[in-house]
């Protein structure tokens, strides 16, 4: 079936990609005319693995196409996905102006029954206010559906295609088969559709990711439990995780959560709760433990070292996590910054994330950027390793060792192996070990 999307960014593009791949005609509709050249012509703005793959053949098969224009794109199909941002305002709240746009636009250009589906997480029930805003620009039909996302970075294309689950916030029949085709392809695999009302929809995305975080937080704590009375944090992980009703994932301690989704989500549902006037002291707390995980490692740097100023770093990771190139809420930043202010000479090696890291932090006499990890670490007085690349977790001590000025390696994601440190003979540290 005939399927637009407005949006091309991680949720939008692979999205669009996505759906084109099981055999729907998609129209994906974006502002910007350059990204919108570079995705005509087969090249993917984002870093996804398996993206720019598959949209080079939807491409190539006719099953995906491109426009800047909103009118074209509203009047493509009756079932119209938005896919935008909704990033937090100073205050906590989700910032659904981009939301907001892209339902005036549906609502100025529409001819006929439209499927506004909410794609973009969004606080519950902000259906209600786009049903609204639709019915004060027009009489002609519509329904308003909710269909949360639940894509991790690094991932995403495998997790469209493979979901654990789809949720579908519906109130009407007719939104209900029309979500019965699109995901049909799907659900003919066995994957799970649950339908919902569309409140209930909303909030399960909000509530997933919260639940997440406060797991990431939660053994986090116990790191430092771990770090104060020499018990190893692995070791409780591992014995945590094996219970079933627990789990093993999510349960990685080191630096904390970052990323477009779990800090915005956590933030924008405390918002709500303080709207509404009920307490949400373990969200509070979830997200205090998680930023705390960024000034503990920093401690961790001064202890290391006899002074931060004058001392030459290097940073493996840049990205808030492996596989992406996105640097939202990466805790790589805050430690970069810091560590620039006191003077020290950075060092910095990402797989993929140098170019949008580099406009937080450009390069000049004190910050370098690398091609190569090993070039990286010549002449480091410590080396932080930031995110947990897979080649990080193969790399030659050895070479590191010789090519260090002082052997301080202090790893935020527990990536290493402490006896294996200590018989190379490097001042390691890591979180709770």
């Amino acid at each position: 079936m005939k399927i637009t999307v407005i949006g091309a960014g991680y949720v939008g593009l692979v999205t669009a990609v996505c759906l084109a791949e099981v055999g729907h005609q998609v129209l994906c509709a974006k502002k910007s005319k350059k990204k919108f050249e570079m995705l005509k012509k087969g090249i993917s703005p984002i870093y996804e693995p398996g993206l720019s793959e598959m949209l080079q053949r939807n491409l190539k098969e006719n099953r995906i196409d491109f426009t800047t224009d909103i009118k074209e794109a509203v009047n493509f199909s009756e079932a119209i996905f938005i896919c935008v941002g909704t990033p937090t305002t100073r205050e906590g709240k989700a910032d659904l102006s981009q939301v907001e746009d892209a339902v005036s636009s549906i609502a100025e250009h529409m001819d006929s029954y439209k499927l506004i589906i909410e794609k973009s997480t969004v606080p519950v029930n902000t259906h209600l206010k786009i049903r609204e805003m639709v019915q004060a620009e027009t009489d002609l039909e519509f329904d308003v559906a909710s269909n949360p996302e639940f894509l991790a970075e690094g991932t995403s294309v495998h997790n469209f295609m493979n979901p654990n689950r789809i949720i579908v916030g519906v109130d009407s029949d007719r939104a209900r088969k029309i979500f019965q085709e699109i995901y049909e392809p799907f659900t003919s695999k066995g994957y799970p559709l649950l339908f919902t009302d569309i409140a209930s929809a909303e909030i399960i995305k909000y509530a997933s990711n919260a639940f997440l975080a406060t797991k990431i937080s939660y053994i986090n704590m116990i790191a430092d439990l771990c770090e104060k009375t020499g018990a190893n944090i692995d070791d409780v992980a591992k014995g945590v995780g094996l219970d079933h009703r627990i789990g093993d994932k999510f349960l990685n301690a080191g630096l904390g959560y970052g990323g477009s989704c779990l800090p915005k989500d956590v933030n924008a549902l405390i918002h709500t709760y303080n709207e509404l006037g009920l307490d949400i002291g373990l969200l509070k707390e979830t997200e205090k433990i998680n930023q705390n995980r960024r000034e503990i490692f920093y401690r961790q740097v001064e202890e290391i070292l006899d002074e931060i100023e004058g001392s030459t770093i290097t940073l493996w990771g840049l990205a808030f996590k492996p596989n992406t190139d996105d640097i939202r809420a990466a805790p790589a930043i805050d430690i970069a910054r810091k560590l620039q202010d006191r003077g020290a000479k950075l060092k910095l090696y990402d797989p993929e994330a140098e170019d949008n890291f580099s406009l937080h932090l450009p390069e000049n006499e004190n910050v370098t950027y690398f091609q190569d990890k090993y070039e990286a670490v010549k002449g480091s007085h410590a080396l932080l390793i930031i995110t947990e690349w897979d080649e990080f977790k193969v790399s030659d001590l050895d070479k590191i060792k010789k090519l260090m000025a002082s052997p301080n390696i202090i790893d935020g994601r527990n990536i290493l192996n402490t006896e294996l440190m200590a018989e190379k003979g490097f001042k390691y540290v890591s979180m709770g070990r």
